[in-house]
């Protein structure tokens, strides 16, 4: 198993609840910034199903009540969870988040290696994988390294690009609002994201339990420089043209003396799957933040992933095909939701909103956006 965030985890979790010999190999060290910062309320059952929906619960993260978006007008529209049948969501602390599903795969028996995967080969029906050094022998490899998909691609999967999209950072103090110092908004929404659509994209904006709140500007990587988004005083004066999310910054806020520049855009391995192995999370399918289900993807197919191998052990010689058209299927509807988002957007004819206008494929892309997740 190469790759230690969620669907890593997930994958390891449901493969040694299903009695396998698992070995996560995972740095010590975890990137500073994470695209991810929002769970949405489907994930809870993949969560019980894993058995750690009550770490998740206890674990210090903020309820999420629902989505703000003012996206094709400049009104915000509001999608609430209350009548969700799963109950809220949470904004993440993602680094606890993402620690304790590896605790939980720990004490589910799954064994941690320190390090990355840094070559694989197939002998038989084994594979031999290099990790920092020491060889380890496997009847699986899983690909979670997210979008990159390092480890798929050196099996032989194709990397397909519908777009580069990229999520300029910064994280912010959430305190002061109306006036009060208490962190919470005249009109009640503080425990909900924030989407808002600008010439060069989108901005998203949401409180995180550190106390800051987490805002990002999404646009096209080639396309960030010409909109003054790569520094933060350009950034900063960017974001004083919104309408929505600017207002959700203290009165007192200045401009953020760094910039994270993440990549989020959407891409997918062809094939998802193979015999002895499997993608998942991002390195399956990676998809535009602007849907909010990236962590509940990681989820869902770390878990079918698992139900795959297993099934492919037990003697189910099309278990590994079928998930990899399962992701195939999932992806192109997701192209397809993207597209219709995008669509209801009319008011620029900028760079950014003229290319997705175009019909969607594989390459370059109805209802309001949820933000990231």
């Amino acid at each position: 198993m190469a790759g230690g965030g969620p669907a890593g985890a997930a994958t390891a979790l449901a493969l040694a609840h299903s009695g396998a010999e698992v070995v996560l190999v995972h740095p010590d060290s975890a990137p500073e910034w994470r695209v991810g910062e929002s769970l949405a309320p489907p994930a809870r059952p993949l969560l019980e199903r894993l058995g750690v929906l009550d770490r998740v619960a206890t674990g210090g993260h903020l309820p999420c009540y629902g989505n703000r978006s003012a996206w094709g007008r400049a009104a915000l529209t509001a999608s609430d969870f209350v009548r969700s049948p799963y109950g809220p969501g949470w904004h993440l602390d993602r680094r606890r988040f993402d620690a304790s599903l590896r605790e939980a795969a720990r004490d589910a028996g799954v064994l941690h290696r320190p390090g990355s995967v840094t070559g694989v080969s197939r002998t038989g029906n084994h594979w031999r994988a290099t990790v920092s050094g020491a060889e380890v022998t496997a009847s699986y490899v899983v690909d979670a390294t997210g979008a990159c998909a390092r480890l798929a691609r050196r099996i032989g999967a194709r990397l397909v690009h519908t777009d580069h999209l990229a999520a300029i950072t910064a994280l912010v103090p959430n305190t002061g609002q109306g006036g009060d110092g208490s962190g919470t908004f005249e009109d009640g929404t503080e425990h909900t994201s924030l989407i808002e659509s600008a010439p060069f994209g989108w901005w998203y904006t949401a409180p995180l339990p550190s106390g800051e709140r987490v805002v990002m500007a999404v646009t096209d990587a080639g396309l960030a420089g010409q909109a003054g988004l790569r520094t933060p005083d350009g950034w900063w004066a960017a974001l004083g043209l919104s309408r929505h999310v600017g207002a959700r910054l203290p009165v007192q806020a200045r401009p953020p003396e760094r910039l994270a520049v993440l990549r989020a855009g959407t891409s997918r391995a062809l094939p998802a799957a193979g015999p002895g192995w499997a993608a998942v999370g991002d390195a399956a399918t990676a998809t535009d933040p602007v849907a909010a289900r990236g962590i509940t993807s990681a989820l869902a197919t770390g878990i079918a992933a698992a139900g795959a191998l297993i099934a492919d052990a037990g003697g189910d010689e099309d278990a590994i095909r079928r998930y990899a058209g399962v992701v195939t299927g999932v992806h192109t509807e997701f192209l397809h939701a993207r597209a219709a988002c995008y669509r209801i957007e009319r008011r620029w004819d900028t760079p950014f909103w003229l290319r997705r206008r175009r019909p969607p494929d594989d390459s370059p892309l109805p209802q309001a956006p949820a933000g990231t997740g």
